[in-house]
C-alpha cells in the first residue's frame, strides 16, 4: 500500500516552478502560494490551477470568477513563503494591477484569467483559466525542488 508521505516524496521530485495565485473578493485582494499549475492549450489560451478544499482561496475563487498566476522571481522567496503561511502577515505585499487583477510586483510572469470551467477532483478543484492579459520580466524564475527552493543556474543545456 502506498502511503501518503511517500507519495509526497515522488511528487517532491518534480521540479517546479513557484507561483502565488491572487484574486479580489469585493475589493479586498488574496493571495496563496501554489506549485500545482500548468498550461492546457494554446488555441485557446488556457491554464489550470488546482485548489485544495480546506483552501480559503476556493470560495473566494468561485465567488470572484477570476485569477492571477504570478510565477515567482528567483528574489521572490519571502513572498512564497508569506502566501504558504510560512511567515507571519504583517509585511507590505507589493502588489500591482494588471488591467483590473491584483498581481505580485516583479514577478517573473503574471498571467491573468477568467474561470473557464471548474473540475472537482479528490480533495482539490481544478480551475480552468481563460488567459485574458499576460506581463513578463527578465527574471530567473524562483524553483522548487525535494522540500528546498532552488535558483536555476545559467548554463548551457541542449534543448529538449
Amino acid at each position: 500500500m502506498m502511503e501518503d508521505y511517500q507519495f509526497r516524496q515522488a511528487m517532491g521530485k518534480f521540479a517546479t516552478g513557484v507561483t502565488v495565485i491572487t484574486t479580489e473578493v469585493e475589493e479586498e485582494v488574496y493571495g496563496m502560494t501554489a506549485n500545482a499549475f500548468m498550461s492546457v492549450s494554446l488555441d485557446p489560451k488556457l491554464v489550470v490551477i488546482s485548489i485544495g478544499e480546506k483552501a480559503q482561496m476556493l470560495e473566494r475563487i468561485k465567488k470572484s470568477q477570476k485569477f492571477a498566476v504570478n510565477i515567482l522571481a528567483a528574489d521572490q522567496k519571502e513572498l512564497s513563503m508569506i502566501f504558504a503561511g510560512q511567515i507571519e502577515e504583517g509585511k507590505e505585499v507589493p502588489f500591482s494591477r494588471l488591467g483590473d487583477y491584483p498581481v505580485i510586483e516583479g514577478a517573473a510572469a503574471q498571467i491573468t484569467c477568467e474561470v473557464s470551467s471548474e473540475h472537482v477532483e479528490g480533495d482539490h478543484t481544478l480551475f480552468i483559466g481563460r488567459v485574458t492579459n499576460i506581463h513578463l520580466t527578465e527574471a530567473n524564475p524562483l524553483i522548487f525542488y525535494s522540500g528546498r527552493y532552488r535558483s536555476l543556474e545559467e548554463e548551457e543545456v541542449s534543448a529538449i
